[in-house]
C-alpha cells in the first residue's frame, strides 16, 4: 500500500490567513494539524495540532502558567480570538524548515517514519511538482497498518 492509497483531502490555510481562521479550519475539520500551502498549493509548512494551538495561546500564557491561572473562565475560554489580526504568517517561526511531506508513491512504512521522526499527526501528500494532492492522517495510516498485519 502507498501513500496515495490512504491519502484524504483536507482543507488547507495560507501564511495570509487569520490565526483564528487557522484554528477554525482545524476544529470544524477536526484534523490533527494543518498543511500551510502557498500560492500554487505547495506545502510551506505541515503543523502538528499543538503546533496551531502555539500559534492561537499568547505567549505570555504559554511561558508563564501563574498568569494563564489568573485569568477568568469567561476570558479563558475566549483566550483563541486573542490573536484579532495576526496571521498564520506573522506567527510562523522563521525559518520554517522543510514541510513533512511524502510523494504519492511512499510506503506506508516510509510515512510512518516520517511521523515518528518529525512527531506530526499528519503528512502532506505531493505530486511530482510538489504540489499538495492530499494528506495522510495518523489515524487512517495506524488503521491500515492494523488492517495489513496478519491475523492472530
Amino acid at each position: 500500500m502507498q501513500a496515495r492509497d490512504i491519502a484524504v483531502q483536507v482543507p488547507t490555510v495560507t501564511t495570509d490567513d487569520p490565526v483564528a481562521e487557522a484554528v477554525r479550519v482545524m476544529a470544524l475539520a477536526r484534523l490533527p494539524g494543518l498543511i500551510v500551502v502557498d500560492e500554487r498549493r505547495r506545502p510551506r509548512v505541515v503543523l502538528p495540532g499543538t503546533q496551531v494551538l502555539r500559534l492561537a495561546v499568547p505567549n505570555a500564557y504559554q511561558q508563564d502558567p501563574a498568569l494563564a491561572r489568573a485569568v477568568d473562565e469567561e476570558h479563558a475560554d475566549a483566550f483563541w480570538r486573542g490573536p484579532g489580526a495576526m496571521t498564520v504568517g506573522d506567527c510562523l517561526a522563521r525559518p520554517t524548515g522543510r514541510p513533512v511531506t511524502v510523494r504519492g508513491d511512499a510506503t506506508l512504512l516510509e510515512v510512518a517514519a516520517l511521523m515518528a521522526r518529525q512527531r506530526s499527526p499528519l503528512v502532506a501528500v505531493i505530486n511530482g511538482s510538489g504540489v499538495l494532492s492530499g494528506a495522510v492522517l495518523l489515524d487512517r495510516l495506524l488503521a491500515a497498518l492494523a488492517l495489513a498485519a496478519p491475523g492472530d
